[in-house]
């Protein structure tokens, strides 16, 4: 199974802040425990590159890189064993580095023109972000009308209270979002409480 067949499995995919890369480790252990293993963990710390070497370290965790906007993060990123790229925004530069590495590139596309760029890159499934503000649903829907083999990935704005309305989109391969892995619980270490809110996230995206 390869990496986007994994995370359309999972449904749902953490995206992380962490500002310790200590604090990796018992998250690892929450979200294995959970029934959740796959992180999106963002460069927007200094600790980031640390903590994806913790979590690829564990080996049973899907673990990629977020907010990538260089073609030197995606260096950093698959270097410290990140399976997957995620930039909010379109970039040649990222995706292509991202086929030298042979890792998994989601761009963020919320526009006609910026899927069709995608597409034109050899990019099929786009992070959809910020999905909140970008039409939600409704949009994705419009979207994968002219679109038909595109797939998305919304992100921004997702929660445990509109999910289903995302997953329930046949264009709609996962979505990402952060409520359950709370940046205060991740770096207090609180694996019992992060482990009952990812339990309760593959409950809904189950139901």
């Amino acid at each position: 199974m390869d990496v986007l067949d994994r995370l359309a499995g999972h449904r749902v995919v953490p995206v992380v802040v962490l500002d310790d890369a200590e604090d990796a480790a018992s998250l690892g252990r929450a979200l294995v425990d959970g029934g959740l293993p796959v992180a999106e963990v963002t460069f927007r710390t200094a600790a980031a590159e640390r903590a994806i070497g913790v979590l690829a370290e564990r080996g049973d965790v899907l673990v990629g890189a977020g907010t990538v906007l260089t073609p030197g993060q995606v260096d950093r990123a698959v270097g410290a064993g990140a399976r997957f790229v995620v930039s909010p925004g379109l970039s040649r530069a990222v995706v292509e580095r991202c086929g030298e590495h042979g890792v998994l590139a989601l761009p963020g596309a919320v526009t006609a023109t910026e899927v069709q760029a995608a597409l034109e890159l050899g990019v099929s499934t786009v992070k959809f972000f910020p999905a909140g503000t970008s039409g939600g649903p409704a949009a994705i829907a419009a979207l994968a009308a002219p679109f038909g083999h595109v797939r998305f990935v919304p992100t921004g704005g997702v929660g445990p209270e509109n999910l289903r309305e995302y997953l329930d989109l046949p264009a709609v391969a996962a979505v990402g979002g952060s409520w359950m892995v709370p940046r205060a619980r991740v770096a207090a270490r609180d694996t019992a409480g992060i482990t009952e809110l990812v339990a309760d996230a593959v409950a809904r995206a189950r139901d």
